[in-house]
Protein backbone atom coordinates (compact mmCIF):
# COMPACT_ATOMS: atom_id res chain seq x y z
CA UNK A 1 0.00 0.00 0.00
CA UNK A 2 1.19 3.34 -1.10
CA UNK A 3 0.96 6.56 0.96
CA UNK A 4 0.61 9.46 -0.65
CA UNK A 5 0.89 12.54 1.39
CA UNK A 6 1.18 15.62 -0.78
CA UNK A 7 -0.16 16.16 -4.69
CA UNK A 8 2.85 15.93 -6.26
CA UNK A 9 3.18 12.68 -5.14
CA UNK A 10 -0.32 11.93 -5.96
CA UNK A 11 0.17 12.94 -9.48
CA UNK A 12 3.47 10.94 -9.92
CA UNK A 13 1.70 7.52 -9.72
CA UNK A 14 1.94 5.71 -12.68
CA UNK A 15 -1.86 5.10 -14.57
CA UNK A 16 -3.13 1.46 -13.31
CA UNK A 17 -3.99 -1.08 -16.03
CA UNK A 18 -7.61 -1.01 -14.45
CA UNK A 19 -10.29 1.54 -13.37
CA UNK A 20 -8.89 3.92 -10.09
CA UNK A 21 -11.95 3.81 -7.84
CA UNK A 22 -11.80 6.43 -4.74
CA UNK A 23 -13.09 6.09 -1.59
CA UNK A 24 -13.33 9.78 0.20
CA UNK A 25 -13.17 9.75 3.60
CA UNK A 26 -12.18 12.22 6.94
CA UNK A 27 -10.37 9.59 8.69
CA UNK A 28 -11.48 7.94 11.86
CA UNK A 29 -12.14 5.22 10.04
CA UNK A 30 -14.89 2.60 11.19
CA UNK A 31 -17.21 -0.19 9.17
CA UNK A 32 -19.32 2.07 6.79
CA UNK A 33 -15.86 3.43 5.67
CA UNK A 34 -14.23 0.00 5.39
CA UNK A 35 -17.62 -1.33 3.40
CA UNK A 36 -16.83 1.25 0.86
CA UNK A 37 -13.32 -0.16 0.67
CA UNK A 38 -14.62 -3.52 0.18
CA UNK A 39 -17.08 -2.40 -2.61
CA UNK A 40 -14.38 -0.06 -4.24
CA UNK A 41 -11.99 -3.70 -4.30
CA UNK A 42 -14.87 -5.36 -6.87
CA UNK A 43 -15.34 -2.59 -9.13
CA UNK A 44 -11.19 -1.89 -9.05
CA UNK A 45 -10.70 -5.95 -9.83
CA UNK A 46 -7.66 -6.87 -9.72
CA UNK A 47 -5.49 -4.80 -12.54
CA UNK A 48 -7.68 -1.47 -10.77
CA UNK A 49 -6.75 0.81 -8.24
CA UNK A 50 -7.97 1.64 -4.66
CA UNK A 51 -7.49 4.90 -3.42
CA UNK A 52 -8.79 6.35 0.07
CA UNK A 53 -8.69 9.77 0.58
CA UNK A 54 -7.97 11.12 4.52
CA UNK A 55 -8.35 14.76 5.12
CA UNK A 56 -10.94 16.97 7.52
CA UNK A 57 -11.67 19.37 5.53
CA UNK A 58 -12.01 22.96 7.32
CA UNK A 59 -14.46 24.18 4.82
CA UNK A 60 -16.86 21.85 5.80
CA UNK A 61 -16.89 22.88 9.37
CA UNK A 62 -18.82 26.07 10.78
CA UNK A 63 -17.49 28.59 13.73
CA UNK A 64 -18.87 26.48 16.21
CA UNK A 65 -18.36 23.02 14.67
CA UNK A 66 -16.11 20.59 15.73
CA UNK A 67 -12.89 20.74 13.48
CA UNK A 68 -10.44 20.85 16.32
CA UNK A 69 -12.49 18.23 18.20
CA UNK A 70 -12.75 15.83 15.18
CA UNK A 71 -11.37 12.35 16.08
CA UNK A 72 -8.41 11.83 14.23
CA UNK A 73 -6.98 8.04 14.54
CA UNK A 74 -4.36 8.09 11.34
CA UNK A 75 -1.97 5.28 12.47
CA UNK A 76 -5.88 3.23 12.63
CA UNK A 77 -6.88 4.33 9.73
CA UNK A 78 -4.04 2.91 7.30
CA UNK A 79 -4.12 -0.43 9.56
CA UNK A 80 -7.58 -0.60 8.58
CA UNK A 81 -6.95 0.54 4.76
CA UNK A 82 -4.43 -2.31 4.45
CA UNK A 83 -6.53 -4.87 5.99
CA UNK A 84 -9.18 -3.97 3.40
CA UNK A 85 -6.53 -4.24 -0.06
CA UNK A 86 -6.20 -0.28 -0.25
CA UNK A 87 -3.85 0.38 -3.17
CA UNK A 88 -3.14 3.93 -2.46
CA UNK A 89 -3.84 6.16 0.99
CA UNK A 90 -3.97 10.01 -0.10
CA UNK A 91 -3.49 11.93 3.14
CA UNK A 92 -2.22 15.41 2.44
CA UNK A 93 -2.88 18.45 4.91
CA UNK A 94 -4.00 21.62 5.03
CA UNK A 95 -1.63 23.52 3.84
CA UNK A 96 -0.80 21.64 0.94
CA UNK A 97 -4.55 21.56 -0.04
CA UNK A 98 -5.22 25.14 0.44
CA UNK A 99 -1.94 26.82 0.29
CA UNK A 100 -3.53 30.57 -0.65
CA UNK A 101 -5.79 30.53 1.66
CA UNK A 102 -4.21 32.95 3.99
CA UNK A 103 -3.12 35.24 1.61
CA UNK A 104 -5.36 35.25 -1.36
CA UNK A 105 -7.55 38.30 -1.96
CA UNK A 106 -10.60 35.88 -3.33
CA UNK A 107 -11.16 32.46 -1.93
CA UNK A 108 -12.45 30.22 -5.27
CA UNK A 109 -15.15 27.35 -4.27
CA UNK A 110 -18.13 25.56 -5.81
CA UNK A 111 -21.10 26.80 -4.87
CA UNK A 112 -23.95 23.63 -4.22
CA UNK A 113 -26.96 26.32 -5.05
CA UNK A 114 -30.60 26.05 -4.10
CA UNK A 115 -29.88 22.61 -3.14
CA UNK A 116 -26.90 22.97 -0.19
CA UNK A 117 -29.33 25.30 1.41
CA UNK A 118 -32.07 23.23 2.26
CA UNK A 119 -31.68 20.46 5.26
CA UNK A 120 -28.07 20.19 6.85
CA UNK A 121 -27.82 23.41 4.76
CA UNK A 122 -30.08 24.83 6.65
CA UNK A 123 -28.10 24.54 10.51
CA UNK A 124 -24.63 24.84 8.43
CA UNK A 125 -24.31 27.51 5.73
CA UNK A 126 -21.44 26.63 3.72
CA UNK A 127 -20.83 23.46 4.88
CA UNK A 128 -21.80 21.67 1.09
CA UNK A 129 -19.87 24.62 -0.66
CA UNK A 130 -16.84 23.05 1.16
CA UNK A 131 -17.57 20.10 1.04
CA UNK A 132 -18.21 20.06 -3.26
CA UNK A 133 -15.03 22.08 -3.82
CA UNK A 134 -12.33 19.56 -1.63
CA UNK A 135 -14.62 16.70 -3.62
CA UNK A 136 -13.83 18.61 -6.49
CA UNK A 137 -9.76 19.18 -5.61
CA UNK A 138 -9.73 15.36 -5.13
CA UNK A 139 -11.32 14.37 -7.74
CA UNK A 140 -8.58 16.26 -10.16
CA UNK A 141 -5.38 14.88 -7.96
CA UNK A 142 -6.82 11.17 -7.71
CA UNK A 143 -8.32 10.84 -11.52
CA UNK A 144 -10.93 8.33 -10.43
CA UNK A 145 -13.44 6.72 -13.08
CA UNK A 146 -15.20 5.34 -10.64
CA UNK A 147 -16.13 7.19 -6.95
CA UNK A 148 -18.25 5.48 -4.07
CA UNK A 149 -20.20 7.52 -1.29
CA UNK A 150 -22.26 6.25 1.63
CA UNK A 151 -25.95 7.15 1.23
CA UNK A 152 -25.76 8.03 5.53
CA UNK A 153 -24.94 11.77 4.17
CA UNK A 154 -27.62 11.50 1.34
CA UNK A 155 -27.86 15.06 0.54
CA UNK A 156 -23.81 15.29 0.17
CA UNK A 157 -24.94 12.19 -2.36
CA UNK A 158 -27.03 13.87 -4.46
CA UNK A 159 -24.71 16.57 -4.38
CA UNK A 160 -21.64 15.79 -5.39
CA UNK A 161 -23.80 13.78 -8.69
CA UNK A 162 -25.47 17.27 -9.56
CA UNK A 163 -21.60 18.63 -9.87
CA UNK A 164 -20.23 15.40 -11.90
CA UNK A 165 -23.22 16.18 -13.98
CA UNK A 166 -22.96 19.80 -14.23
CA UNK A 167 -19.43 19.85 -14.83
CA UNK A 168 -19.16 16.81 -17.42
CA UNK A 169 -16.86 14.70 -15.20
CA UNK A 170 -15.71 11.55 -16.60
CA UNK A 171 -16.64 9.27 -14.02
CA UNK A 172 -19.69 7.05 -12.15
CA UNK A 173 -20.38 8.17 -8.67
CA UNK A 174 -21.96 5.46 -6.32
CA UNK A 175 -24.20 5.42 -3.80
CA UNK A 176 -23.56 2.55 -1.22
CA UNK A 177 -26.09 1.43 1.78
CA UNK A 178 -25.54 2.76 4.84
CA UNK A 179 -24.11 0.54 7.25
CA UNK A 180 -25.24 -0.34 10.60
CA UNK A 181 -24.62 -1.08 14.40
CA UNK A 182 -26.38 -3.94 15.65
CA UNK A 183 -28.74 -1.56 17.42
CA UNK A 184 -29.77 0.54 13.61
CA UNK A 185 -28.04 3.20 14.53
CA UNK A 186 -25.83 4.12 11.43
CA UNK A 187 -22.19 4.30 11.50
CA UNK A 188 -20.73 7.40 12.42
CA UNK A 189 -17.10 8.86 13.41
CA UNK A 190 -18.67 11.00 15.83
CA UNK A 191 -20.87 8.22 17.59
CA UNK A 192 -17.99 7.50 19.96
CA UNK A 193 -18.70 11.00 21.69
CA UNK A 194 -21.99 9.34 22.81
CA UNK A 195 -22.35 8.42 26.57
CA UNK A 196 -24.14 4.83 27.22
CA UNK A 197 -27.44 6.12 27.74
CA UNK A 198 -26.84 8.55 24.91
CA UNK A 199 -26.05 5.43 22.71
CA UNK A 200 -29.26 4.05 24.13
CA UNK A 201 -31.52 7.23 23.38
CA UNK A 202 -30.21 7.79 19.74
CA UNK A 203 -31.32 3.92 18.81
CA UNK A 204 -34.99 5.81 18.52
CA UNK A 205 -33.52 7.39 15.17
CA UNK A 206 -33.66 4.30 12.98
CA UNK A 207 -36.70 3.29 14.30
CA UNK A 208 -38.62 6.65 14.01
CA UNK A 209 -37.21 5.83 10.32
CA UNK A 210 -38.70 2.64 10.10
CA UNK A 211 -41.70 3.85 11.85
CA UNK A 212 -41.42 6.35 9.08
CA UNK A 213 -41.42 3.39 6.23
CA UNK A 214 -43.97 1.39 7.31
CA UNK A 215 -46.67 4.24 7.15
CA UNK A 216 -45.46 5.98 3.44
CA UNK A 217 -48.53 4.29 1.93
CA UNK A 218 -50.42 7.35 3.88
CA UNK A 219 -48.47 10.06 2.77
CA UNK A 220 -46.00 12.15 3.68
CA UNK A 221 -47.89 14.21 6.61
CA UNK A 222 -48.26 10.67 8.28
CA UNK A 223 -44.40 9.50 7.81
CA UNK A 224 -43.84 13.05 9.57
CA UNK A 225 -46.20 12.28 12.47
CA UNK A 226 -44.74 8.91 12.82
CA UNK A 227 -41.40 9.96 13.06
CA UNK A 228 -41.97 13.02 15.16
CA UNK A 229 -43.79 10.94 17.39
CA UNK A 230 -41.52 7.99 18.11
CA UNK A 231 -38.46 10.64 18.42
CA UNK A 232 -40.82 12.67 21.27
CA UNK A 233 -41.24 9.55 22.72
CA UNK A 234 -37.23 9.36 23.32
CA UNK A 235 -37.45 12.83 24.43
CA UNK A 236 -35.50 13.96 21.08
CA UNK A 237 -36.42 16.82 19.36
CA UNK A 238 -35.35 16.72 15.88
CA UNK A 239 -33.67 19.79 13.84
CA UNK A 240 -35.89 18.41 10.73
CA UNK A 241 -38.03 15.21 9.54
CA UNK A 242 -38.61 16.00 5.84
CA UNK A 243 -39.96 13.70 2.80
CA UNK A 244 -38.12 14.59 -0.59
CA UNK A 245 -37.90 13.36 -3.64
CA UNK A 246 -34.96 10.85 -4.66
CA UNK A 247 -33.51 14.11 -5.96
CA UNK A 248 -34.38 15.92 -3.00
CA UNK A 249 -36.88 17.76 -4.72
CA UNK A 250 -39.67 19.15 -2.59
CA UNK A 251 -43.48 17.96 -1.70
CA UNK A 252 -43.11 14.47 -3.51
CA UNK A 253 -47.00 13.08 -3.83
CA UNK A 254 -46.27 9.18 -4.95
CA UNK A 255 -43.58 6.67 -6.03
CA UNK A 256 -39.61 6.84 -4.66
CA UNK A 257 -38.97 9.21 -2.29
CA UNK A 258 -36.28 10.08 0.42
CA UNK A 259 -37.15 10.37 4.22
CA UNK A 260 -34.43 12.66 5.98
CA UNK A 261 -33.80 13.39 9.67
CA UNK A 262 -31.38 15.18 11.51
CA UNK A 263 -31.32 14.55 15.64
CA UNK A 264 -28.90 16.36 18.29
CA UNK A 265 -28.10 13.66 21.28
CA UNK A 266 -25.86 15.14 24.00
CA UNK A 267 -24.53 17.90 21.50
CA UNK A 268 -23.80 15.12 18.94
CA UNK A 269 -25.71 15.74 15.78
CA UNK A 270 -27.19 12.02 13.88
CA UNK A 271 -28.14 12.73 10.64
CA UNK A 272 -30.05 9.31 9.10
CA UNK A 273 -31.98 8.68 6.19
CA UNK A 274 -34.11 5.97 3.96
CA UNK A 275 -35.97 5.21 1.04
CA UNK A 276 -39.79 5.13 1.66
CA UNK A 277 -42.41 4.62 -1.45
CA UNK A 278 -44.88 7.09 -0.86
CA UNK A 279 -48.94 5.48 -2.08
CA UNK A 280 -47.61 2.37 -2.18
CA UNK A 281 -48.38 -0.31 0.72
CA UNK A 282 -45.07 -1.23 2.89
Amino acid sequence: MEICTSPEEMRALEAAAGPTVVVMTMGALHAGHTQLMDVARGYAGTSGRVVVTIFVNPRQFGPTEDFDSYPRTFKRDLQLCEEHEVDVVFAPDVEQMYPSAETSVSTIAITAGVLGDILEGVQRPGHFDGMLTIVAKLFHLTKPNIALFGEKDYQQLVLIRDMVHALDWPLHVVGVPTVRDDDGLACSSRNKFLSKSGRSQAAAVPRALQAGVQVAHRGTDAIVRSVTQVLHKADLAPDYVEVRGADLSADPNTGEARLLVAVPVEGVRLIDNTAVNLGEHA
